[in-house]
């Protein structure tokens, strides 16, 4: 029995965005077939691929509106920094920018400080910042052997340039040897100075690692930082 087809054409809602629902070009309209193989006839209706193109412009067209709305602004901020060095013979151990007597001190470009490498790390995350290997570069013969407070110093104008104040400040230092405990309030109170806040908003803590791998065997130090930026 001979058969014959018809099509046409007609335009759909997408339903994916209720609230946003653009105007689609005629070539994403929905087709629908219908073809006649009796005096009776049977009618087919057939979805064809045409539709996942209304979909994908919608969804294009709905990328770009949110591309074009203005970012907010965030009343705060929240990073996370994480470091770790080897420990070798014949180097400083500096943490927060103080010497800790030690047989192994950190190998690095810079004077190795674990902590305000890990902080500024937190802060530039925090604002969104590309991280301390990207702006404080170890291949840059300029930071050979820098005291790290200089990168600390760059992390807290650039907080500060943004509109940001920090909140506070968790960090946990991990290593084996040595114990912290007789040098922790030193290190939090230069840390403080470093930052600019007040001793109460910056807190330390020191963990071993129970004598498991690098760290606890003495031959790495590793420390995390979180910290809390306020718009001011």
């Amino acid at each position: 029995m001979a058969t014959s087809s018809s099509c046409y054409t007609s335009p759909i809602s997408t339903g994916i965005f209720p609230n946003h629902q653009p105007t689609l070009p005629p070539s994403t309209s929905f087709l629908t077939c219908f073809t006649r193989r009796s005096p009776v006839g049977s009618l087919r209706s057939v979805s064809r691929p045409v539709v996942v193109s209304a979909a994908a412009n919608a969804v294009e067209l709905e990328k770009k509106a949110v591309a074009e709305t203005p970012s907010k602004i965030l009343p705060f901020r929240v990073g996370h920094g994480f470091d770790l060095h080897r420990l070798e013979p014949g180097y400083p151990l500096i943490i927060g920018g103080i010497n800790i007597p030690h047989e192994r001190g950190c190998e690095a470009h810079s004077d190795g400080d674990v902590l305000l490498h890990c902080v500024v790390d937190a802060i530039l995350g925090a604002l969104g910042l590309p991280d301390i290997g990207q702006i404080f570069p170890d291949n840059d013969p300029k930071w050979k052997g820098a005291a790290s407070s200089v990168f600390i110093k760059e992390a807290v104008r650039l907080m500060h340039e943004a509109g940001y104040e920090l909140g506070n400040l968790d960090a946990t230092l991990i290593l084996q040897r040595p114990k912290l405990s007789p040098h922790k309030e030193a290190i939090r109170d230069n840390l403080s100075l470093l930052l600019g806040a007040d001793p109460s908003v910056v807190n330390l803590k020191a963990k071993t690692h129970e004598k498991v791998d690098s760290l606890g065997e003495n031959r790495s130090i590793a420390a995390h930082t979180v910290v809390l930026l306020m718009k001011k």
